[in-house]
């Protein structure tokens, strides 16, 4: 080097070029700076000054900054693992004297920029301190030379002072980034916790989504978010529901999980990003709606997981191309986790509800079948009532429909939980629902349940029929009272075996194998437009008609023994005989009320009786025996003239005209006397 004859004018303008590289905040302004005092304080033969900055982890140069004498300050920004010599000596940890002479096969595209440089040779030393490597600096040396110990040691203490220097930069910018990353961390935790203060107390699912909905609108503008949720029995997500401007496109519906981004989201349980280059890959999503309707830029689908419990997904789409970057995916991460927790606990709390509502109409239910299996009894050995228990025998095990027909008080309902008792599901519930007994305005609600709030008075979620005999068996008496409005609806629950509550919007999947009774003619109503075709067809898969009680006249004392044994037992009264002159009544009396009205009687007759013999007011029955006979003259008047014109009620030749009768009273008489058109 040319300095005055000696080797120490570098080391004299060491120490005042060190005076002024402190305080910088970045490694390219230092190394600038400590190149121009190099050149400034003393005439040196420094022509580069360059150090390299290294990734640790990965083992290659990360960022190379290079301060020329006479040419444009470069930096450059590299992500190289070549085997150049700032490589060899980050790794050896030794320093390297790099020769244009020696070294050019060694180190072919670094000799080659060193003579784009003029640079005849360079000392490259690592930088390293506190067992930290932090890269290597390098001296290019004009002038052919050998180098001395005196010119190493100099630039040694050079490259140390520069490296404490860099180290107090680096350490800087760690401690930024870590304040920033704290300050980061604490307002994503900020935001979680008022999340979850929003969120995860609400046990509703609908009021759940408009908190969660207006959380998101809070942390991403979209255009459109929504979830949906799992029916594990189907593999199929279905909608709960949406948000954003857009909601309407959110509509109620069933998304398969094969081929959808949520399914793909539920399966990797890992967020997938939606570009418009990606919509085509999920054929059945949504995504496609918005691409349709010039507002999709991107989307985001989230698994809802908690537990190992696949609950469903959360979507986002926004109209803007990017929109969901790392940071704002890591953020949506943690709300979706939050999110879960909440949907779980209000899916909890649902299945608990309804759990409890069914386990309150449950024990309802087995307390009255409990009051009504004591009286269950068929008793009866005419031929008439056999025919009807061999038809109960052959139908009940098939799970099949069937419908009971028969006047009122003639047994249908023992016919019914006969069935139930000799099926498979002998050992769940038998719900009954009298259609006749229920307002027209609650049997939908009496059928299907209601969720809380979907009408006045809907305090609380209410289980109906179906779903409580899911397993079971549904009894339906009197189902030729069921509205007309009503009957698609009892008609899609019988095909598919689903409906939704009142007010709800979640599909309920029930199994109810389902007995039917009236003791209307149905087909004379489906004739008369009075009953749906569709649903009489599907009800009267197996049809079983009980007996009259004046048809089996055989059965009427075996009865009316059973019934007296009952009450005198409940009533603690010594009745044990039917005198012979009360049975010849008994048997004579025409039984329009059929068993219900003889079970009547005979209650009656123990609260009068005194003694052991059954005490039965005879005067009772013979105005009854007169009703009976006027009641069947009419009816055999009433099918002779039907029959005249094959049955047509209306019309100007009907029966109705033929009788002087409009023809809704003509029609309440047959369906009060029990008149059904010959086979």
């Amino acid at each position: 080097m040319r300095t005055n004859g000696n080797h120490h004018s570098i080391g004299a303008a060491t120490s005042p070029a060190m005076e002024a590289i402190r305080g910088h905040q970045d490694p390219a302004t230092l190394l600038r700076k400590l190149a121009s005092r190099l050149r400034r304080v003393a005439e040196t033969e420094v022509q580069t000054v360059q150090i390299t900055l290294h990734d640790y982890d990965r083992g290659g140069v990360l960022l190379r900054v290079l301060d020329p004498a006479r040419r444009n300050n470069g930096l450059e920004v590299v992500n190289s693992r070549d085997d150049g010599p700032e490589q060899v000596v980050w790794q050896s940890q030794q320093p390297l004297l790099v020769s244009v002479a020696a070294d050019g096969a060694r180190f072919p595209k670094y000799v080659f920029l060193m003579r784009e440089l003029g640079i005849h040779r360079e000392w490259m030393l690592p930088i390293t301190l506190s067992e930290r490597r932090l890269g290597t600096i390098g001296f290019g040396l004009t002038g052919s030379r050998r180098s001395d110990p005196s010119e190493f040691d100099t630039l040694q203490a050079t490259a140390m002072e520069y490296a404490v220097a860099l180290e107090e930069i680096l350490n800087l910018q760690e401690a930024g980034w870590i304040r920033r990353e704290l300050a980061r961390e604490r307002d994503r935790s900020r935001l979680l916790l008022e999340i979850n203060n929003t969120i995860v107390s609400c046990l509703d699912l609908d009021e759940l989504w408009k908190n969660i909905a207006e959380c998101l609108r809070n942390i991403v503008p979209h255009e459109f978010s929504g979830i949906a949720l799992c029916d594990q029995q189907d593999s199929v997500l279905q909608r709960l529901g949406s948000g954003g401007r857009r909601a309407e496109l959110f509509a109620e519906g069933r998304i398969p999980m094969e081929g959808s981004a949520g399914g793909l989201a539920l399966n990797s349980g890992k967020p997938v990003v939606i570009t418009s280059a990606d919509v085509d890959r999920f054929p059945t999503s949504i995504f496609h709606k918005f691409v349709a309707d010039k507002c999709f830029g991107s989307g985001c689908v989230l698994p809802l997981i908690s537990h190992s419990r696949k609950l469903g997904v959360l979507g986002l789409v926004s109209k803007r191309e990017g929109t969901f970057g790392p940071e704002l995916l890591e953020t949506l991460t943690g709300v979706a986790a939050q999110i879960s927790i909440a949907v779980e606990n209000a899916l909890t709390h649902r299945e608990l509800e309804s759990l409890k509502n069914k386990l309150h109409a449950e024990n309802k239910y087995l307390g009255e079948e409990a009051e009504a299996a004591c009286d269950f009894d068929l008793i009866g050995t005419s031929e008439a009532f056999l025919r009807v228990l061999r038809q109960v025998e052959i139908a009940a095990p098939t799970d099949s429909t069937i419908l009971i027909q028969g006047e009122t008080g003639s047994g249908k309902e023992f016919i019914a939980r006969a069935i139930h008792k000799l099926s498979s599901r002998r050992e769940r519930t038998l719900v009954k629902v009298n259609c006749s007994a229920i307002p027209n305005g609650l049997l939908e609600s009496e059928f299907f349940g209601h969720e809380k709030g979907s009408f006045t008075g809907a305090i609380a979620r209410r289980t109906g029929r179906f779903e409580l005999a899911h397993r079971g068996t549904l009894f339906l008496d009197e189902v030729g009272d069921i509205p007309r409005e009503l009957q698609p609806k009892l008609l899609r629950v019988l095909q598919e075996q689903e409906f939704e509550r009142i007010g709800g919007t979640q599909t309920v999947r029930v199994d109810v194998r389902l007995v039917a009774a009236t003791n209307a003619d149905l087909a004379q109503m489906v004739a008369d437009k009075e009953f749906r075709s569709d649903l009489y067809y599907r009800l009267n898969v197996f049809p079983i008609t009980v007996p009259p009680l004046r048809e089996r006249p055989g059965d009427i004392l075996p009865l009316a023994q059973r019934f007296a044994q009952k009450f005198a037992r409940r009533m603690k009264k010594p009745v044990e005989v039917i005198p012979s002159h009360v049975q010849q009544a008994l048997i004579q009396y025409h039984w329009p009320g059929n068993i219900r009205e003889l079970q009547n009687v005979i209650e009656r007759a123990v609260i009068l009786s005194r003694g052991s013999a059954l005490e039965v007011q005879l005067s009772e029955l013979k105005p009854a025996v007169k009703d009976a006979t006027l009641a069947g003259a009419e009816r055999e008047y009433i099918i002779r003239v039907l029959s005249e014109p094959n049955w047509v009620v209306s019309g100007k030749n009907g029966a109705a005209s033929r009788l002087g009768l409009n023809r809704s009273t003509l029609q309440s008489k047959i369906r009060k006397l029990r008149i059904s058109r010959p086979m």
